[in-house]
């Protein structure tokens, strides 16, 4: 196999260097990743200048731009091949619940499944994490599984791994994203030149953790597999939107005027 990897961390970040050691044993690999780090960078692309690719000694290439970025170049006009697998990791820090719509680690991936080529997001449970090797293993399992049994259709994982030792995890099992509560307020400080700024809060507790959740695996001791797309629709929601828009077409009449209720035209 010939799997693109990338990440959100950085190409010096430890997390991507473990996945990439693992699984060049398995398959022929390109590292492509930002420069620095990138998290929460969501799908972000850079329009308003062009961007710039390098290779670091050890054969990774490096963007001065965000995960996306990275994804989209090399899929586009980088490598010569297109690769049979995106992987995006490992990041150091959970992507739960409504993380995934900030997680730059989430939005590489993304970006590969958007292109038509199947993809995982691989994260660490909690930051300033010890055992990536862990993460690393369950990436490589992944990968020789998806070998085996491919994909019936077009597939991007938000992978979870809890930061324990490989031989204490509990399982694998697939969930839906849980939910967060709000976040924590902002921090304000002084800057010395007394200016007032803003560090932006913590992410709220889970709300939305229970059983079938990937908070609740996690927690459990289990890696959390959750498949997850890109349709924003509320589907759900279309029939009230049309309900209630026409109610406001229905108080017009022919001419665009609008109907009072004793039915004369204001």
């Amino acid at each position: 196999m010939k799997i693109l990897l990338s990440n959100d961390d950085g190409y010096f970040a430890p997390g991507l260097n473990i996945l990439a050691e693992h699984i060049a044993k398995i398959a022929d690999i390109t590292v492509v990743a930002p420069e620095r780090n990138r998290s929460g960078a969501s799908n972000s692309l850079t329009l308003d200048r062009p961007l710039s690719v390098r290779k670091a000694a050890n054969g990774f290439f490096y963007v001065n731009g965000t995960p996306t970025d990275c994804v989209h170049i090399a899929l586009t006009g980088l490598m010569d091949t297109m690769p049979d697998m995106v992987i995006s990791g490992i990041n150091d820090g959970a992507n739960m619940g409504d993380d995934t719509i900030y997680s730059g680690t989430v939005a590489a991936a993304m970006e590969g499944y958007l292109l038509g080529i199947p993809s995982i997001a691989i994260s660490m449970s909690q930051h300033n994490s010890t055992n990536f090797e862990t993460a690393a293993r369950v990436a490589v399992e992944l990968v020789q599984h998806y070998q085996k049994v491919g994909f019936k259709s077009a597939t991007l994982l938000n992978v979870n791994v809890p930061d324990i030792p490989y031989s204490e995890l509990q399982g694998r099992v697939v969930t839906r994203l849980g939910k967060r509560h709000k976040a924590e307020p902002v921090i304000k400080l002084q800057s010395p030149r007394n200016e007032t700024v803003y560090w932006v809060g913590a992410a709220g507790q889970p709300n939305d953790g229970g059983e079938g959740t990937d908070f609740y695996a996690v927690a459990h001791n289990k890696v959390s597999l959750s498949p997850i797309q890109v349709d924003l629709t509320n589907h759900s929601q279309l029939a009230e939107i049309k309900g209630w828009l026409d109610l406001e077409t229905n108080s017009l009449d022919m001419n665009g005027s609008k109907k009072s209720s004793a039915g004369k035209n204001q």
